[in-house]
């Protein structure tokens, strides 16, 4: 169980708090409401978290500007030192569950620039703020201040001494407490999944993470296309494949002659980049790496700085 602290913290004596033990104890099996009480005792507010979260939304970024931010060369160059630096697992990882390497480490690329910015806060006071005076999203981060607790107590850690970002994702792959206890593996098996501080496990983790949704072994990716005279309305309507090829082929959409089954489903992507509109077409393992991030900009980053990896790599 969890070292015991007093109850003098600021989310001890919080009315919410209190329902939140309540609520826990009676869902969890080997937690009881005195417990979690002293966890959420050595919890602190954070109005950092709170002034992050709040900021009025920016305009949505144009892929030109996610070229400017990931696809850079520092990004490929260190991309390319982790990967020699991390070969064994990644290999390793690629042959468990099918993510080459580069995708593993373009993801960890676009996450954290490769470990350098996995964040600062204390993951217990991020969500204990979040899910106690951040009323718009109370619900999601109190589900997952609850994931968190039943992962220290798994990982037998003290509550306090993982760190994360202001939104409580955590380690070289900023995963969720949830996505954690779901996904996270000890890819090295000293008895902790530790991605904060373990490449290996980071790694595995994020392999993982693919395979569990069902990203296709050996399956191909996006490939770019000609628009035609297709309407504009059938591209960037939805993340998950709807339109075969075939079916946009009659709609005048020109896609490169390649050997796929034109009655294959993909996603018609529309993006504006440094050279003006770009026209892509996402297989599978394209929407798969939008579960990881809900983007289709997200996902073009990470598959583009995949690539300049592979190419960066295979070169020298």
């Amino acid at each position: 169980m969890f070292p015991l602290a007093g109850l003098a913290g600021h989310y001890a004596s919080h009315p919410e708090a209190q329902a939140f033990a309540r609520e826990m104890a009676a869902e969890e099996d080997g937690f009881d409401e005195a417990g979690i009480l002293s966890i959420l005792g050595q919890a602190e507010y954070q109005q950092s978290v709170i002034d992050s979260i709040s900021r009025p939304a920016e305009k949505e970024l144009a892929w030109a500007k996610y070229q400017d931010i990931f696809l850079t060369e520092e990004r490929t160059r260190s991309g390319v030192k982790f990967m020699a630096e991390h070969e064994a697992a990644l290999q390793e990882a690629q042959k468990l569950y099918g993510v080459p390497p580069a995708i593993v480490t373009a993801i960890i690329g676009v996450e954290t620039m490769y470990g350098k910015f996995t964040g600062d806060y204390r993951v217990v006071d991020a969500l204990a703020t979040l899910c106690f005076d951040y009323p718009p999203r109370a619900k999601l981060f109190c589900g997952q201040l609850k994931a968190f607790i039943r992962l220290v107590r798994e990982e037998g850690k003290p509550i306090t001494s993982l760190k994360g970002s202001y939104a409580g994702a955590m380690g070289l792959g900023q995963f969720i407490p949830s996505s954690y206890l779901n996904y996270a593996v000890d890819f090295d098996g000293d008895g902790f999944r530790d991605i904060w501080n373990n490449p290996t496990d980071a790694i595995g983790s994020v392999a993982n993470y693919l395979a569990e949704h069902d990203w296709q072994r050996g399956g191909g990716i996006a490939f770019q296309a000609e628009a035609g005279e297709a309407p504009p309305d059938v591209f960037n309507v939805s993340l998950k494949p709807s339109k075969t090829i075939a079916e946009l082929e009659a709609l005048g959409v020109a896609a490169p002659p390649e050997d796929l089954d034109r009655q294959q489903r993909v996603t018609p992507i529309r993006l504006t980049g440094k050279q003006g509109d770009e026209f892509w077409l996402g297989l599978k393992n394209f929407y798969v790496i939008t579960r990881y991030n809900h983007s289709e900009l997200y996902a073009m980053a990470v598959y583009q700085l995949s690539e300049g990896l592979r190419k960066a790599a295979d070169s020298i």
